[in-house]
C-alpha cells in the first residue's frame, strides 16, 4: 500500500480508469456478439445499421485510448468483410 498521499491519489484514479474501460470493452463485446448473431441470422438490413453503430462505438473506444487505434481498424475492416461476404453470398 502507498504511504505518500499523491501515490494513494493515483490508486484511485487507475481503478476508477479501469472501471470505464472495462465497461467500454464488456460494451463492445456485447455489440460484436450482436452483430455477429445479426449476420448469421441473415437479416442484412438490421445487420449494415448494426456495423455502424460497432464502426462508431469501436472508433470512440480508440479516440479514447481504451482499445488501440490499429485493433480498431482491424474490427472495422472484419465487420465489414463479413457483411460483404454475407451480401455476397445472397
Amino acid at each position: 500500500m502507498a504511504n505518500i498521499k499523491s501515490a494513494k491519489k493515483r490508486i484511485k484514479v487507475i481503478e476508477k480508469k479501469t472501471a470505464q474501460n472495462r465497461a467500454v470493452k464488456d460494451e463492445l463485446k456485447a455489440i460484436m456478439k450482436d452483430y455477429n448473431k445479426t449476420i448469421a441470422s441473415g437479416d442484412l438490413d438490421a445487420a449494415a445499421e448494426k456495423r455502424t453503430h460497432a464502426e462508431k462505438r469501436l472508433k470512440q473506444a480508440a479516440a479514447k485510448h481504451t482499445i488501440s487505434k490499429q485493433q480498431a481498424s482491424r474490427k472495422v475492416s472484419q465487420i465489414t468483410k463479413a457483411l460483404n461476404a454475407a451480401k455476397a453470398g445472397k
